[in-house]
């Protein structure tokens, strides 16, 4: 069918409708018009004269299904504005002339779906990153790798250009040395390795006089060009996250452990919560998981038996290790090894250390969720006004919480209208996100209002919830520790938390 013959039809078709008829469909001599009015627009259907109605009708219905999930607005500027997108939806509705059998959301999926040009795109995008991050490495290597041979150079090494007395007076006043003629020492009880001591030792006897200052003007600087720089800051104006690379030196690391844990004992009570809230009120999961563990850094401190008092909540069912003498436990609230002339094993600070104890936690009763969240989505006219609160128990006091509310696609970020806190808007996964550093008795309840194009409610679920606190439901603490070869017991620190594992309001 010719572009004249189309136009044709298209101008014939106002001039056929009768003012205050009830009829969807007019008929001429060679084609049928099946029409349905959309507000002050018609949605219009041609056909031949041999096609069935019925069919045709229900092709119509479908389309007209459709108009308002893409269109901004149903008039002539909201569908000029989208209207590649209804073609793309009408072409999966209609091929070669006859209705395919497709839903409404079948269509969306359809059209959702990525293309090749677009992965083409994202896969050059990704390139460039990589390559970006590349170059910086390798510039970063050379540059040290420079500092190596400058300092091999000098006479007097690391200690002559930047001053032996500056090094030992800083790091006393770190309370890291203690002896009084200069260096680490070994007495320092922080376990820093030889490298350190080494380094201290070739420092004694020089004077900080005769230590000479680097020459002005040859300083190494390290840092991206001007064109890496516009390209990472592009990327952070989209929502991409931006992880910069350090390569801390050996010192630093050194220096970094001596401030990690010291005490010889450690014992982490941790819990994880699962929590599914329905968005129209009440609770479909409550489950929270317990672990105790223990951490134990030198192994003559192995020889030992933990006591616990647990909380009184009734609902908390706990549950030992295999290797823990359970009759123990059961009677005395002690966690021991059912060996007793078997010491527990250790590890260093970055270990997860040793599981003694399990627990978990059902419930039904709301009045046990830490955190609710109601959203009221509303259409009216051109916009969507969504409306979010929270409440919060007074069990807990919760740190860095995180509500990530999803959005339809959106061409502009959304206008915040109202919020107790911070957000942010992540374009690329179209997620805005409400901040709130600490929830206590200051501020149990809060709000935010935005607003967005129009969408449809469901849209705004499922919501995704993250915080912490420095408090659990079992309440558990350590009493004391026993130690089973005599003596005094070891000094011991306990580490409690709650965090959320799986939190969100569907």
């Amino acid at each position: 069918m010719s572009r004249i013959r189309i136009e044709g039809l298209l101008a014939a078709f106002p001039k056929l409708i009768g003012i205050g008829k009830q009829h969807t469909y007019v008929e001429t001599e060679n084609v049928r018009y099946v029409y349905q009015p959309i507000e002050a627009l018609y949605l219009l259907l041609v056909t031949n004269k041999q096609s069935n109605i019925l069919d045709d009708l229900e092709t119509l219905r479908l389309l007209s299904k459709l108009v308002p999930e893409y269109a901004m607005s149903l008039d002539e500027e909201g569908i000029c504005q989208t209207a590649f997108e209804l073609i793309f939806a009408f072409d999966e509705v209609i091929s070669l002339g006859h209705k395919e059998n497709v839903t409404v959301a079948q269509v969306k999926q359809y059209c959702e779906m990525e293309s090749h040009e677009e992965k083409l795109h994202k896969l050059l995008l990704q390139n460039k990153i990589d390559e970006t991050k590349r170059r910086m490495k390798e510039e970063a290597s050379k540059i040290d790798q420079m500092k190596i041979e400058k300092n091999r150079g000098n006479k007097g090494g690391f200690m002559s250009s930047m001053g032996s007395g500056r090094i030992e007076s800083s790091f006393s006043d770190m309370s890291i040395s203690s002896g009084g003629g200069g260096g680490f020492g070994s007495g320092s009880g922080f376990g820093l390795t030889n490298d350190i001591d080494s380094f201290a030792s070739k420092s004694k006897g020089r004077q900080p006089s005769s230590a000479t200052a680097p020459p002005k003007g040859l300083g190494m600087k390290l840092g991206k060009n001007q064109r890496a720089n516009q390209f990472l800051e592009s990327l952070k104006a989209e929502g991409e996250m931006i992880v910069e690379d350090a390569q801390p030196s050996k010192l630093s690391s050194h220096i970094a452990a001596a401030h990690q844990q010291t005490d010889p004992v450690t014992l982490t009570a941790e819990e994880k919560l699962n929590v599914t809230l329905k968005r129209d009120g009440g609770m479909s999961n409550f489950d929270v998981q317990g672990q105790l563990s223990l951490q134990i850094l030198n192994p003559e401190d192995g020889l030992i038996q933990v006591q616990i008092e647990a909380g009184g909540n009734p609902g908390v069912i706990f549950k030992t290790h295999p290797n823990m003498n359970k009759e123990l436990f059961a009677n005395e609230n002690i966690l021991g090894l059912r060996d007793p002339s078997r010491p527990f094993p250790t590890g260093q600070t970055g270990d997860a250390g040793v599981g003694l104890l399990k627990w978990r936690m059902q419930s039904a009763d709301e009045s046990m969720v830490p955190l609710t969240i109601n959203c009221w989505p509303s259409v009216s006219g051109n916009e969507t006004f969504v409306s979010i609160e929270y409440e919060a128990s007074s069990m807990f006091d919760l740190r860095n919480v995180a509500i990530s509310v999803p959005l339809p696609a959106l061409r502009e970020p959304p206008s915040v209208r109202q919020i107790d806190g911070e957000w942010r808007y992540d374009s690329r996964n179209s997620i805005l996100e409400w901040s709130i550093l600490l929830i206590d008795n200051s501020n149990r309840s809060g709000s935010m209002e935005f607003v967005v194009p129009p969408a449809d409610s469901s849209s705004f679920f499922p919501i995704s919830v993250r915080f912490s606190a420095t408090s659990t439901y079992s309440e558990l603490k350590v009493v004391n520790i026993l130690p089973l070869k005599g003596g005094a017991p070891p000094k011991f620190s306990q580490r409690t938390q709650l965090i959320t594992e799986n939190y969100q309001v569907a």
